[in-house]
């Protein structure tokens, strides 16, 4: 008896009520749940196809629309992409695409330009107490930080202070960030697993002090948009708080409502 086809040849299919929750859950939400597990549990890579609509229908036993609209809602939330003709595939920070989406800065003309980044220093430490609780760690944790100043149009424009878990985060250094040529999230993706899926922030004004004045090049007392990041990887896991301070003498800050 010959092989089943590697599409046919996938883990047994679990209990639609026992992933979703409630058992009135609707059902491409309970499809949508049992993809995002896969994703989660490193079945499909970043970057790879998924199996088509066709085949996923008939692992989980449901109708190719009920399938299509969880991949939809996928796509939506930027955890997969399809391509026309190709197929749909695992959303990956060095996609064009994504790997900017959390980078709201635009400059006042409104052509998006590349940035640079500079890294201040990455140390490994005890987490500070407000930080280890945004990142749902243990009193006595370690945790890493990181400080880099990103450049827009060859001006300093952010200066960010970021925290991330120790134990995610094993072996970061500060020449590893800086030999990374893409953004740190597909750094964070490639080569630690980590995938930033969400983010929360908070926004006020400040004025810059004396420790961020001359890494923005601005005087004392500027006004600054200070944005303060928690980001999330699968099953709202806490994997980076981000401080920021915003130089928006020549830019603003872009975000989009629905």
């Amino acid at each position: 008896m010959s092989a089943a086809p590697p599409s046919e040849a996938l883990p047994p299919v679990e209990p639609l009520a026992d992933v979703a929750g409630p058992a009135f859950s609707p059902l491409y939400q309970q499809i949508k749940a049992l993809i995002t597990r896969g994703l989660q549990g490193g079945e499909w890579k970043p970057g790879e196809a998924i199996p088509s609509e066709t085949e996923l229908a008939l692992r989980f036993k449901v109708s190719q629309g009920t399938v299509r609209k969880a991949i939809d809602e996928l796509a939506a939330d930027n955890l997969l992409v399809r391509r026309q003709g190709k197929g749909t595939f695992v959303a990956t920070h060095s996609e064009q695409k994504i790997q900017y989406r959390f980078l709201r800065l635009m400059p006042d003309d409104g052509q998006p330009s590349g940035s640079e980044r500079r890294f201040l220093d990455c140390r490994r430490l005890r987490a500070p107490a407000d930080v280890a609780r945004a990142l749902d760690l243990k009193n006595g944790d370690a945790a890493v930080q990181v400080r880099r100043v990103l450049f827009l149009k060859g001006r300093p424009a952010v200066f960010d202070d970021i925290w991330l878990p120790g134990a995610s985060f094993k072996g970061l250094t500060a020449e590893r960030l800086s030999e990374h040529p893409g953004p740190l999230y597909g750094l964070f993706e490639s080569e630690f697993g980590v995938r930033m899926i969400r983010a929360e922030e908070k926004i006020r004004a400040v004025a810059a002090d004396a420790a961020a004045a001359p890494l923005l090049e601005v005087a004392i007392g500027t006004p600054l948009l200070s944005v303060e990041r928690l980001s999330f990887t699968y099953g709202d896991k806490p994997v980076e708080l981000r401080r920021g301070l915003y130089n928006t003498g020549n830019h603003y800050y872009r975000n989009e409502l629905s």
